[in-house]
């Protein structure tokens, strides 16, 4: 099992991270995407050493960058001085979801046990917190920020980092109320499944692009199926997957399935637009396009009027 949480682990630092940053702000973390793989490549190295002060010192400044990532969660949420909306919430959550990985990978390589939690499970708080953290987060704001105005996305959009911190609390709680996260995220990430399937994939431009949505909603309703057994079967004794045998049906399909398709397709959707994320001016409210030209995720802005007055008059008129 060590060996494929560490693949696992490894891709999402390296990949996953730094792609994800450039699709929730292309400009703002721009430098934040390009620097990261440097803290990243450390606590890869840190996972294949044997566990003591060489592999620890490694974790620490992986999870430094992570806390230094969690900072910018604030900013995501209040920083234009208005309530956030489902979105930001989700890249608020997305951007936090990290540091509690790095916090628990230190404590892990330090043969710690951070709260009284065994080292086995905190090894699978690292990826945990890595894909259903922050790419679950992260996809869900996409798919909200997307997806035409409705309960579904929104759904997605709150119910998803609603679902991780509950998981979050039930480590320190009960197996129950770890059961009662596993059900509001389960549902969380069906809806993510449910709108990418019905309204981001037919807006794909080409056929790669459609499959990879396709493969990560399908893959998205399965793992957490056996999210939802394993999590019923801690809290009332039915049968269930060992940690083992969950770390590479589960886990797997999440890292590969669903987060590696995901934010492939996402970055083919939005190849080829412009790199900057400005304010959008006060104007005449227009439907947003199935894919936004600016996958901004720290924004709820409608998307602006057109320039030409003779078209925006013809939007807004009955």
């Amino acid at each position: 099992m060590t060996v494929l949480v560490n693949v696992i682990v490894t891709l999402g630092m390296l990949y996953v991270v730094p792609a994800g940053l450039r699709l929730i702000d292309p400009v703002g973390l721009r430098r934040t995407a390009r620097l990261w793989p440097l803290p990243a490549a450390l606590g890869a190295v840190c996972l294949w050493l044997p566990r003591g002060w060489p592999a620890t010192a490694l974790a620490v400044l992986y999870a430094a960058a992570c806390l230094a990532l969690a900072a910018r969660s604030p900013g995501a949420l209040f920083g234009r001085g208005r309530p956030p909306g489902p979105a930001g919430v989700a890249v608020a959550t997305a951007l936090a979801s990290p540091s509690v990985a790095g916090s628990a990978l230190v404590a892990e390589r330090a043969g710690y046990r951070l709260f009284g939690f065994d080292l086995d499970i905190l090894a699978l708080t690292v990826p945990h917190f890595h894909f259903a953290g922050f790419t679950a987060a992260l996809v869900a704001g996409l798919v909200c920020r997307t997806a035409a105005p409705g309960p579904g996305a929104r759904w997605a959009a709150y119910s998803v980092p609603a679902g991780t911190l509950l998981v979050l609390l039930g480590y320190f709680v009960d197996d129950w109320a770890e059961l009662a996260g596993a059900v509001v995220l389960t549902g969380g990430m069906w809806a993510v499944a449910l709108t990418t399937w019905r309204e981001v994939r037919p807006a794909g431009r080409d056929r790669t692009t459609r499959a990879l949505l396709a493969a990560s909603a399908v893959v998205l309703v399965a793992t957490m199926l056996l999210a939802l057994w394993w999590a019923a079967g801690e809290a009332t004794g039915i049968p269930h997957p060992t940690l083992t045998w969950m770390a590479a049906t589960h886990g797997l399909g999440n890292a590969l399935g669903f987060a590696l398709c995901s934010v492939l397709a996402w970055r083919r959707l939005t190849a080829g637009h412009p790199h900057t994320a400005p304010d959008p001016p006060q104007t005449v409210p227009v439907r947003p396009h199935p894919v936004p030209d600016h996958p901004q995720l720290a924004s709820d802005q409608p998307e602006p009027a057109p320039d030409h007055p003779q078209t925006a008059r013809q939007e807004t008129a009955p």
